[in-house]
């Protein structure tokens, strides 16, 4: 008969093998239902711990990286603050990374992995769409928050946020239903294949849903040496969209961001809203409770999305519950100033 590891304790309990450790090592990070579970196991399986296994405990790591991409970008801000107090407040230790737009955010995570022997990561916005070869590389449990991808299917990994394709259709829709059937689209990079991506993506499905057509010289990305989540990139974009055409009546901007520097630009040089064009943005930061006009939006539940972040990978931690997680929260769309009804 072969000798008994503690692989087999873990494979038996569908759980990794630092979890068997820490209940061997009566560690407080484990959930007490999985630490009396494994230790049934142990007792079943007649499994002895060696010094290799008690030793784990010394050699782990208790932190919890959060990297973010896009830190300008105000949307993360509120969920920043809520992912480092529930962190700390769980007995982890946080350690936050900023990941700038020419860094490739899994080759990051790969290194800190190396380097410090993380416990888990919570990535803040990236580009995640197309790199799940990249993304298997990556062997402690990990969140990705603010976006969600159905195409990755993995272990030991989670997707959070708001469904970005659909939400995109729901606040385009809601112009049409206005009566608007020629809308301006400035969305992020024109090689963006996150985000940005999928909210085009819903711009467009939406058109052709109601039966309008796609005009190319109606959509509008940001330059390559440009910040697209920013109040300076609308500021300074609407300009050269009226140079181009201004056969529109209504402009989706797929960020509050960008929506609050079209708008105030357009007010600066004469311009009314709504009563000139319709603006809507998406995110529903809170500096738009604050603002006149105040601006259409999408709202996403931040701190929900922020917290559940958090709860997935405590779990995936402590429980050894690796199976993949698709956690989608709806948006609200939230109707401010910046939209009217037209003939």
């Amino acid at each position: 008969m072969s000798k008994i590891t503690i692989r087999d304790v873990a494979k038996k309990c569908n759980v990794s093998v630092s979890t068997v450790s820490r209940a061997i090592n009566n560690q407080d990070d484990i959930n007490p239902e999985t630490k009396n579970k494994i230790l049934s196991a142990i007792d079943e399986l007649g499994y002895i711990p060696n010094s290799n296994a008690r030793s784990l405990k010394i050699t782990e790591s208790n932190v919890i990286a959060v990297l973010i991409k896009g830190l300008s970008n105000p949307f993360y801000l509120p969920m920043f603050s809520i992912i480092e107090s529930k962190i700390n407040s769980n007995g982890y230790t946080f350690s936050f990374y900023k990941i700038e737009e020419n860094e490739d955010e899994i080759s990051v995570a790969l290194k800190l992995i190396n380097e410090e022997k993380l416990k888990g990561i919570i990535f803040l916005g990236g580009f995640f769409v197309q790199n799940e070869e990249k993304l298997k590389k990556i062997k402690v449990p990990f969140v990705i928050s603010t976006i969600l991808n159905k195409d990755i299917i993995m272990p030991n990994c989670a997707f959070i946020g708001v469904d970005d394709f659909e939400e995109s259709k729901k606040i385009v829709n809601y112009l049409i239903s206005l009566g608007h059937k020629k809308i301006a689209f400035v969305g992020a990079r024109k090689d963006d294949k996150s985000i940005g991506m999928l909210r085009k993506n819903g711009y467009i499905a939406a058109l052709k849903d109601n039966k309008l057509p796609v005009v190319d010289n109606l959509i509008f990305f940001a330059d390559k040496n440009v910040n697209p989540y920013n109040f300076e990139h609308g500021y300074d974009i609407i300009e050269n969209i009226l140079k181009i055409n201004k056969d529109f009546t209504a402009i989706y901007a797929i960020s509050d961001s960008i929506a609050i520097g079209i708008t105030k630009k357009l007010l600066e040089i004469g311009y009314k809203i709504p009563d000139n064009f319709s603006i809507v943005g998406f995110d529903g930061l809170r500096i738009n409770r604050f603002i006149t006009p105040s601006i259409t939006t999408i709202k996403q539940p931040i701190e929900e999305i922020a917290s559940s972040a958090c709860d997935v990978l405590f779990d995936m931690i402590q429980n050894g519950n690796n199976k993949q997680k698709i956690i989608k929260f709806d948006g609200e769309l939230w109707v401010g100033q910046t939209t009217r009804k037209i003939d």
